[in-house]
C-alpha cells in the first residue's frame, strides 16, 4: 500500500477519475492467442490487495456482480485475469486505530474468511504453496493474507504466533509508520518521530520468529537501514509485496538497484506496486507539488465532518485524497512494464513478481490496468519484449511461489533444532 491514504473503491466520486480508467484499452496491445495461451497455463500469484478494506467497511461482496463497481478485484474479474492467488492485505490504519491495533487486524482476518466462506465454489482459504496449487486444480481463487505493518503485532511476539496460526502468511514490518522496533520509509525524515536506526533487538527477534514460523519477511515500506539489517538478520528469503524500483521513480518506497541485487543474493523476490506514483516520475512529482494543497483541504473537509458532529474515518479522509489523484494524468501501461523489466535485468528474471496494491491505488494505476482483469496485458507486454513463456510464468508467480516453498522449507528445518529456550 502506498504512503497515500486508502479506502474501497466505491467511494470514489469524482468522475474525472471514472473517465481517465476508460479512455485507456485503445493504448494496449490486444491479447493474441499465444499471450492468452501462455497467461492461462500460468499460476498467477499477486502478493498485495487493499479488498479486505471493502469487505470490512463497506460490506463489500467479492462476488459482486455490478458493472458500476470500479474495484480492482471481485471474483468475475479474478476469473478474467486467470488470477489464481491473492495475498490480501491486513492494513490497520496507525491514526484511527490507536489503542486497538490489534482488534482491527483480527477484524480484517474475519472479513477474509467471510468472504471465502460465502463463495466455497469459488474462493478457497489458503495457507501453503500446497493449498495455491489445490486451489488451482479446483478451479478457485486461493485467498491468503499478508499484515501489512508490524504495529499490528502490538510488540508481542505472542500475537505474531496467534496471527500465523490464524493463516497469515506475510507481515511488512512496517506501514508508512515506524513502530517500535522498525523504522519506515514513510516518516524516516520526520525529526518529531523517533527512529531506530534500522531494526530494534526486538525487531531482529520479530523477524527470526517469523523465519521459524514460516511467515515470509515483507520488507515493502521500510527505511533503506531496515532493509539491510533484515538482509543480515533473517534465515529465509524474504520479499518485497508490493514495491517498484527506485531507478525509474525517486520514490523513497521503491527499492535502490543495490536492494534488488540484496534480494536476489538472499533468494527473494520484489513483486511491482502498479501505483503511478512508484512507476512514473513525473507522476510522483506532481504528488509532491499538490501535497501541502492537499492536505490543507483535506484537514478543512475533515473540520467540516467534525463540526456536523460526524465521526471522522480514514475513509472521510481518502474521499477528498482520491480527488485529488484524479487531477494527474495517469501515465501510460509501460511504465509498469519498464519496471517489471528494470528488476529482472538487475536482480535476475527469478527475483521479480507481481504486487499490485490493488484496491490501495483506485484510479492511479498506469492507463490501461483497471482491474484484474487486465492482467493478462502484462503477459502480451512481456511477450511483445521478447521474454519467454517459462520466464513470463515465473514473474506472474512461479518466483513468488518458490520463495513461499523455500520459507516454508526453512520453517520445517527451524523447528527441528533443539530449542535454546
Amino acid at each position: 500500500m502506498h504512503t497515500l491514504r486508502r479506502s474501497p473503491s466505491a467511494i470514489i466520486l469524482s468522475a474525472l477519475l471514472i473517465l481517465t480508467s476508460t479512455h485507456v484499452f485503445a493504448q494496449t496491445s490486444p491479447i493474441s492467442p499465444k499471450a492468452r495461451a501462455i497467461h492461462d497455463s500460468a499460476i498467477v500469484i499477486d502478493t498485495h490487495a487493499d479488498t479486505p478494506q471493502r469487505f470490512l467497511d463497506e460490506n463489500f461482496d467479492i462476488g459482486s456482480t455490478d458493472p458500476k463497481d470500479i474495484g480492482h478485484i471481485s471474483l468475475d474479474k479474478a476469473r478474467a485475469g486467470n488470477l489464481g492467488a491473492e495475498f490480501f492485505s491486513i492494513w490497520v490504519d496507525p491514526e484511527t486505530n490507536q489503542g486497538h491495533f490489534a482488534q482491527h487486524t483480527l477484524d480484517l482476518i474475519d472479513s477474509v474468511y467471510e468472504q471465502s466462506a460465502r463463495h466455497p465454489d469459488r474462493m478457497m482459504m489458503a495457507f501453503s504453496t500446497d493449498d495455491i496449487e489445490r486451489a488451482r486444480k479446483q478451479k478457485k481463487l486461493a485467498a491468503l493474507m499478508g499484515i501489512e505493518g508490524g504495529h499490528s503485532i502490538e510488540n508481542d511476539i505472542h500475537l505474531l504466533r496467534d496471527f500465523y496460526r490464524l493463516g497469515v502468511r506475510y507481515m511488512t514490518l512496517s506501514w508508512s509508520n515506524t513502530n517500535e522496533w522498525a523504522d519506515s520509509s514513510g516518516d524516516i525524515d520526520d525529526p518529531k518521530i523517533q527512529h531506530h536506526n534500522g531494526l530494534t533487538d526486538f525487531g531482529k527477534q520479530v523477524v527470526l520468529e517469523m523465519n521459524r514460523l514460516g511467515m515470509i519477511v515483507d520488507i515493502s515500506h521500510v527505511a533503506d537501514k531496515t532493509f539491510w539489517d533484515t538482509i543480515a538478520t533473517t534465515k529465509a528469503p524474504v520479499i518485497a509485496s508490493h514495491s517498484s524500483a527506485r531507478a525509474l521513480c525517486n520514490a523513497p518506497r521503491n527499492m535502490t538497484d543495490d536492494m534488488l541485487r540484496a534480494v536476489a543474493k538472499n533468494g527473494g523476490v520484489v513483486d511491482v506496486n502498479f501505483f503511478s506514483g512508484f512507476l512514473d516520475q513525473n507522476y510522483w512529482n506532481a504528488l509532491q507539488a499538490q501535497r501541502t494543497e492537499q492536505a490543507a483541504a483535506t484537514r478543512a473537509y475533515l473540520d467540516k465532518l467534525e463540526a456536523e458532529g460526524k465521526q471522522i474515518t480514514y475513509v472521510d479522509d481518502d474521499r477528498i485524497t482520491r480527488e485529488w489523484m484524479a487531477k494527474i494524468p495517469r501515465p501510460p501501461f509501460t511504465v509498469l512494464i519498464d519496471h517489471i523489466d528494470h528488476i529482472a535485468k538487475v536482480a535476475g528474471i527469478d527475483h521479480v513478481g507481481l504486487g499490485s496494491d490493488f484496491d490501495g491505488v483506485s484510479g492511479a494505476t498506469p492507463a490501461g490496468m483497471d482491474s484484474a482483469a487486465d492482467l493478462p496485458k502484462i503477459t502480451q507486454a512481456l511477450l511483445d519484449r521478447g521474454y519467454s513463456a517459462e520466464d513470463i510464468h515465473k514473474i506472474l508467480g512461479g518466483n513468488v511461489l518458490r520463495v513461499f516453498k523455500e520459507v516454508e522449507r526453512v520453517s520445517r528445518e527451524l523447528q527441528a533444532q533443539p530449542s535454546s529456550k
